[in-house]
This record gives structure tokens, C-alpha cells and sequence, in this order.
């Protein structure tokens, strides 16, 4: 708590605008934010998804002040593996497109997990944080707080200078940008919050960002193809594929309808909006080998081989992609000009493997340079969502 008194803002019903959040837990001592809406809780199949629903990657609280010092209690829940050192969540200020600063979760709940026993979960509690950023000077500025991307997080108080003045933030004119992908989409391997990719990308860009990146996820899910189909977004990309290999989920004679189900739905809100599908990223165990992958060991991604004799139509990554740009294709032939392919080894492919330290999630340097690649692949000159 800093010398000077402070003064609290509404987090709910004033100026402060909660951004890439659709629902909220609610509890006395504060709001969650969940991103996706809440007709969907019934919905979501397991424990697994609902904790990456909840967790904030792309979320974050917009409003304009003139406030010097900035302080928001909070409490942040996330896990980490036995075998890994705990990584605190970390929000970030960006205030009027300036350089993000840090302020860390010292002491956060952490769910413990055994990869090698995954009925093996440890809780360690932590207590509510303070946050403070101070020195932010006393002219009037538009302010993000980014939320941690690795954790689920409770807002329990905002508060500014005493006499500072708060109000609703400014509109930037930029463009709606709705991403929806997987766990490397979601990027808990990047530093912060505003260094995943997307978050990446959208800053180049110079659009605003909804996150649907949801690790371990990315399902072809109904009730997601819903929320974005009734969502509003002047661009939309969809990043498909490597969990649907990583689980083997799919066989080549689902998942083929079940993309085209996915656009079919979209279309039904967004019949024009440019669409831009992805393919995965390089994953050097499922690019001609079919999934699941594991956790092994040492910490890297692997496959477990199965019977060949029961794996016909099983996928790998090298079929995904030509499925994908297949099904683009055609439905461009139909008239769905508007749809646009990127094949995701123009992203991130074999030789940047050194920034793939476990085999499938890139480092964080790993994912800045994608997000730095679609910032121009995408939304650059001749992009399909320029």
C-alpha cells in the first residue's frame, strides 16, 4: 500500500470496461472473468477445459485516467507440474501503447500435478496480492491491465490517487479481431501476458484482440463455434488441428465435416467477415506420425505408437494441413471468397525448433516471432485479413 491515500473504482457497473471476458464467477470477495458465455457452463465437458475457460489469457481491464499510481487486489490460481519450478502469474500495464509493466503474483493458489500420475493433484494456498504501479505520471492516459495468461484470477478491488479522476476508455477505432486456437494459442510458455502471440500480433497490427486460445482445447467444440458465430468481429482466424492429433480425437472421416461444421456455424453470424484458417505449427513427433502424444519423462512431447492395423484414417499434422487447405479451397471454389488458408509451418516451422524446448509449446521468444510473422502474414500487405 502506497503512502498517499487511494480511492476505489468500480470493477462492475462504471468506467472500467473488463475486455475479452463473457461471463464471470462471482464470490463475496470479487469477480473472475471467464471467457466464454455463461450458456455454456453446462456444456463444457470436463474440469480440464472450465480451468482454461477461466484462465485470462487476452483479458484485460481498459479505462482512462489521469492517476499516477494504479493499485488492483487480486488472487490468482494456477497450477504447475511436481517436476517444474512454480512460475507466478504476472499482469501487465500498457498505458497509451507504452512499453508493459511488470507487477507479479508473489503468492497464488497452485493445483500441483504428477505428469506421470495425473490422479496425483497437491494444493498450496496462497493469499490475496496487492498490485501497485506507480510513476505512470499525472496526465491523462488509456490504461490496460493485462491479466495473467497462466492463471484464473479474482478481482477483488481497483483503486487510484485520491482525486485522480477515472472514466471509461476512450474508443480506438480498431478492429475486432477474433482468434480461436489451442494451447498455442493460449501460450503459457511466454513471459507475460502481452507477449504471447496474439497479443503479439494484434499490437503490429493495430487491431484489438479476443482470445479463444485455449490450451489443450481447440475441439471444434459447438458451443464454441456458437459464441464466435454470435459475437461481433471485424476479422476472425481460426488455428486448427494439433489437439484434435495430440488426442487423437479425430479420424480423417470426422474431422473433415466437423471443419466445415465449425465454418457453417460462423457463417451463420459472420456470412461475409474475412475467415482466416490456420494449420499447426511444427511438432516434430506428429508430423507423419498419428497421435497421442505424452508427457515423457525428460519434459519433451511424444507419440504413443499404436496398432497399424487400427489406425487407419488416423491423422498427422502433414494430413491436417492438407485438409485444411483443401476444405479452404473448396469452399472458395463454392464462392467463399472471404475464406483465406495460412499454412502454420509459414509460423513457426522445422528451424525454429531450437524454440521449441519441450517439443510442441514454443518458448517465449518462439512465440513472439509468430506473432510477429502473422502481424505481416495475415494483416500486412495482400494478408487475408488486412
Amino acid at each position: 500500500m502506497g503512502a498517499e491515500p487511494m480511492r476505489p473504482v468500480a470493477l462492475e457497473n462504471g468506467p472500467v470496461a473488463i475486455v475479452g471476458a463473457l461471463d464471470f464467477d462471482r464470490s463475496p470477495t470479487g469477480i473472475s472473468p471467464r471467457r466464454l458465455p455463461a450458456w455454456t457452463r453446462p456444456q463444457i465437458p470436463d474440469l480440464f477445459m472450465d480451468s482454461m475457460v477461466a484462465m485470462a489469457s487476452g483479458v484485460r481491464l481498459a479505462f482512462t485516467t489521469d492517476a499516477d499510481s494504479i493499485e488492483l487486489d487480486v488472487t490468482a490460481t494456477t497450477f504447475r507440474y511436481t517436476t517444474m519450478v512454480a512460475r507466478p502469474p504476472v499482469c501487465q500495464l500498457v498505458a497509451d501503447d507504452a512499453p508493459a509493466v511488470d507487477a507479479v503474483v508473489e503468492s497464488a493458489n497452485y493445483f500441483v500435478l504428477d505428469p506421470m500420475d495425473p490422479t496425483n493433484i497437491g494444493f498450496e494456498p496462497g493469499a490475496p496480492t496487492t498490485l501497485r504501479f506507480e510513476g505512470l505520471g499525472t496526465a491523462s492516459k488509456q490504461c490496460e491491465i493485462w491479466l495473467p495468461h497462466t492463471a484464473s484470477i479474482e478481482l477483488q478491488a481497483l483503486r487510484v490517487d485520491n482525486g485522480a479522476d477515472v472514466t471509461a476508455p476512450s474508443p480506438n477505432g480498431r478492429r475486432r479481431w477474433l482468434h480461436y486456437g489451442s494451447s498455442i494459442s493460449h501460450c503459457m510458455e511466454a513471459n507475460g501476458p502481452t507477449s504471447t502471440w496474439p497479443a503479439v500480433a494484434a499490437r503490429l497490427a493495430g487491431v484489438e484482440l479476443f482470445s479463444l486460445g485455449l490450451a489443450g482445447q481447440c475441439m471444434l467444440d459447438h458451443f464454441v463455434a456458437r459464441t464466435i458465430r454470435d459475437q461481433p468481429a471485424a476479422v476472425i482466424s481460426l488455428k486448427l488441428g494439433i489437439n484434435i492429433v495430440n488426442g487423437d480425437t479425430m479420424r480423417e472421416r470426422t474431422f473433415m465435416p466437423a471443419v466445415h461444421g465449425l465454418l457453417d456455424t460462423i457463417r451463420d453470424g459472420h456470412p461475409t467477415t474475412p475467415i482466416l484458417v490456420v494449420s499447426p505449427i511444427f511438432c516434430p513427433s506428429v508430423e507423419d506420425q498419428p497421435g497421442p502424444t505424452m508427457l515423457m519423462p525428460d519434459g519433451t512431447f511424444g507419440t504413443i505408437p499404436g496398432a497399424s492395423e487400427i489406425r487407419e484414417g488416423a491423422l498427422t499434422l502433414r494430413r491436417i494441413r492438407e485438409i485444411l487447405s483443401g476444405i479452404v479451397a473448396a469452399r472458395r471454389d463454392a464462392g467463399d471468397l472471404n475464406l483465406g488458408y495460412l499454412d502454420g509451418l509459414d509460423l513457426f516451422g522445422a528451424d525454429d525448433v531450437d524454440d521449441l524446448p519441450d517439443l510442441l509449446h514454443p518458448n517465449d521468444d518462439g512465440y513472439r516471432r509468430m506473432g510477429q510473422r502473422f502481424a505481416a502474414l495475415a494483416f500486412g500487405p495482400g494478408g487475408h485479413l488486412q
